[in-house]
């Protein structure tokens, strides 16, 4: 696996502000490789392995679609035929909502929580490759200014 090379490695001047983009940009590029990898190999794309646990999280209600979009950690165009592939391989159902026959409610199967199962300690070591040598209080740090940057989105209500 080949590493984006550092523009600053690449004698470009950019300003401050571009340099730690550009360095973020390469730390998601390398974290979402060695995820992705994993993923791959189970069949499943980055935003179908989202979804899944998405849907994990969810529970025995289920989403809708706009639910699940919310949630996303990237934007998937087509999120519909993204569900349909998963509903196609077993993982996801799919049941027209009782209240809104215009609403469709997506569930994980027993056989994608199964999928997810096998898939939680390799994702978790893979993750811990890519940040477990900067340590907690680093990382810890880290968390914080990605925060700062992009707060997280506020808990689903319970209503």
């Amino acid at each position: 696996m080949s590493v984006p090379t550092p523009a600053a490695a690449m004698a470009i001047h950019d300003s401050l502000e571009e340099e730690v983009l550009i360095a973020l940009v390469r730390a998601a590029w390398l974290a979402a490789e060695r995820s992705t990898t994993i993923t791959t190999a189970a069949g499943l794309s980055p935003s179908q392995y989202n979804v899944l646990r998405i849907l994990r999280a969810a529970g025995r209600g289920g989403l809708s679609c706009t639910e699940i979009g919310e949630r996303m950690v990237t934007r998937d165009s087509d999120l519909t035929r993204l569900i349909s592939g998963l509903e196609r391989d077993g993982l996801v159902v799919r049941k027209t909502d009782a209240n809104d026959r215009r609403r469709s409610i997506n569930r994980i199967t027993a056989a994608g929580r199964a999928l997810l199962s096998r898939l939680d300690h390799a994702v978790a070591q893979a993750a811990k490759q890519t940040m477990g040598h900067l340590g907690r209080k680093r990382l810890t740090a880290l968390l914080d200014l990605l925060d700062a940057f992009a707060p997280p989105p506020p808990p689903p209500s319970l209503s």
